[in-house]
């Protein structure tokens, strides 16, 4: 059931509604992220490949746990209670990781809540907002891109914020920062929510079934016991990953081949430009990881301008830098796709794919060029720049992500391609940890000369361009297929709507 399309107030209402409570788990998430992995190679020990696989395996169940969280909101118990209900559990989550029982086990028992608190949450707040928009290709386009940058607030926020606690005040007061503001996103939340009652999925407008919820309950309970130990092992979560990759894999299949002839156009372009975004996050899950630790090692505090001082950022919020040039660089997008459309210039979002892969490309090559002609440390405005590079691309392609699914796919399995878009990334993200492995470092390199750790940056940011590059041209020599199959999904379009 969605608002109607004629009633403007009603949907902006009701997306202020999602969006708040939005920007507080972006608020809680990134908070933690600024500070984890530095968290486990400082506070705990771990080596950087084992940090970096760590956090990989749990992008990727974080990733992938909303495939199973968009079913249980389209299908159990509704988009609406499923989100509130993840946002209390990643609350829950923070709060443990808060505690800095400083042992490995206490780590893992917190990110599996995280995880599972996230798949609760963030397809069927993604499917909210795909419902108060449905059937209007072009607001859709609008709403995901301002529903990003938004949601950067928080994120930005908590960038800034979370590593700045944790220097002045040690390492669980941030975590209880992170967790405190989902607390009050969820206050908020149950003050505002009348505004979305006649948003969500089909169960969201009856009772809740007793057997339902107890059995999500109980699969929650088995699913926190599975997640420990496949966080604690990592060859079981490089295994759990593929297989998710491969049963994601089978049932697009088996959803297409299901599907009716006038659905298949859309699906193929949405199969398509989601395992382009899913390329994506190889390179997203960088900030994170070989970013962070090239930050903490080989880049300079200080912005100075002409010589004259300015401000200084620690490794963990350089992180920051992705969110203010994603809210810098949204309002201009949104104006140019409304000034096109206005104009009758088509913008496709398959081109806008290949303009971020781009604008990736240039990221890197930047990161590459400076690690590689430097012997001492960079300049902190080479990961200005870069960052601004890599972050419009990520407007163009991640935040974009969501509209495919929301424009392509058909209503009936909105949430769980939702979830399955998430899955993806997730993989991707784990690719990326791999990746970022490329320049992982033993303690006795780590701590060492910039002369000597710069050189292995520079080898995988190389890599990375490359890599870049050859996305960006494999998209181009697609963009006859994908122009083919928009033009045969909006005849299909057309011709439901005429009926």
């Amino acid at each position: 059931m969605t608002a109607s399309l004629s009633s403007s107030p009603t949907r902006s209402q009701s997306f202020s509604v999602v969006l708040a409570i939005e920007l507080w788990e972006r608020f809680g998430f990134y908070g933690m992220q600024g500070i984890l992995l530095l968290y486990m190679v400082q506070r705990l020990g771990f080596d950087d490949a084992q940090a970096n696989l760590l956090w990989g395996t749990f992008s990727a169940v974080t990733y992938a746990a909303p495939a199973i969280g968009g079913w249980i909101g389209d299908a159990l118990l509704g988009s609406r209670r499923t989100m509130t209900m993840g946002a209390a559990v990643l609350a829950i989550g923070y709060a443990l990781l808060g505690l800095d029982l400083g042992g490995q086990f206490a780590l893992f028992v917190a990110l599996a809540v995280i995880a599972l608190g996230n798949g609760l949450f963030k397809a069927n707040a993604a499917n909210l907002v795909r419902r108060i928009y449905e059937g209007d290709d072009a607001r859709i386009d609008v709403a995901f891109t301002i529903y990003y940058m938004s949601i950067n607030v928080g994120s930005t926020f908590s960038l800034l914020l979370t590593p700045w606690l944790q220097q002045h005040y040690g390492w669980g007061p941030p975590f209880l920062v992170c967790s405190a503001g989902l607390v009050f996103g969820l206050a908020c939340y149950g003050i505002f929510r009348s505004r979305l009652q006649n948003i969500g999925s089909a169960p969201d407008f009856r009772p809740i079934v007793p057997r339902h919820l107890a059995g999500v309950l109980a699969g929650v309970v088995v699913a926190l016991v599975v997640m420990v130990g496949i966080l604690g092992v990592p060859a079981a979560g490089k295994a759990c990953v593929w297989i998710a990759a491969l049963v994601i894999g089978i049932i697009w299949v088996l959803l297409y081949r299901r599907a009716t002839p006038a659905h298949r156009p859309g699906l193929r372009l949405a199969y398509l430009l989601i395992v382009q975004t899913m390329l994506y996050f190889v390179f997203y899950q960088q900030m994170v990881t070989s970013l962070t630790l090239f930050a903490l090692r080989d880049v300079q505090s200080q912005f100075t301008l002409f010589g004259v001082p300015l401000f200084s950022m620690s490794a963990g919020q350089f992180q920051a830098l992705n969110p203010v040039w994603i809210m810098a660089a949204s309002p201009v997008l949104s104006w140019l796709y409304k000034a096109m459309e206005d104009r009758g210039w088509s913008f496709p979002i398959a081109e806008k794919f290949i303009v971020g892969f781009s604008l990736v490309a240039l990221a890197f090559l930047i990161w590459w060029w400076s690690a590689a002609t430097s012997t001492t440390l960079v300049s902190p405005w080479v990961m200005f720049w870069a960052y601004g590079a890599l972050s419009v691309g990520e407007l163009l392609i991640s935040a974009l992500g969501l509209a495919v699914v929301a424009r392509y796919v058909p209503a009936n399995v909105g949430g769980f391609m939702m979830g399955s878009y998430c899955v993806s990334n997730g993989v991707a993200m784990y690719l990326g940890s791999m990746m970022a492995n490329l320049a992982a470092m033993g303690s006795a390199i780590s701590g060492g000369d910039p002369s000597v750790t710069l050189p292995i940056y520079a080898g995988l940011f190389r890599t990375l361009f490359l890599l870049a590059v050859g996305c960006t041209l494999l998209f181009a020599l697609c963009l006859p297929f994908t122009r083919r199959w928009d033009a045969q999904h909006r005849a299909a379009q057309e011709a439901r709507q005429a009926e």
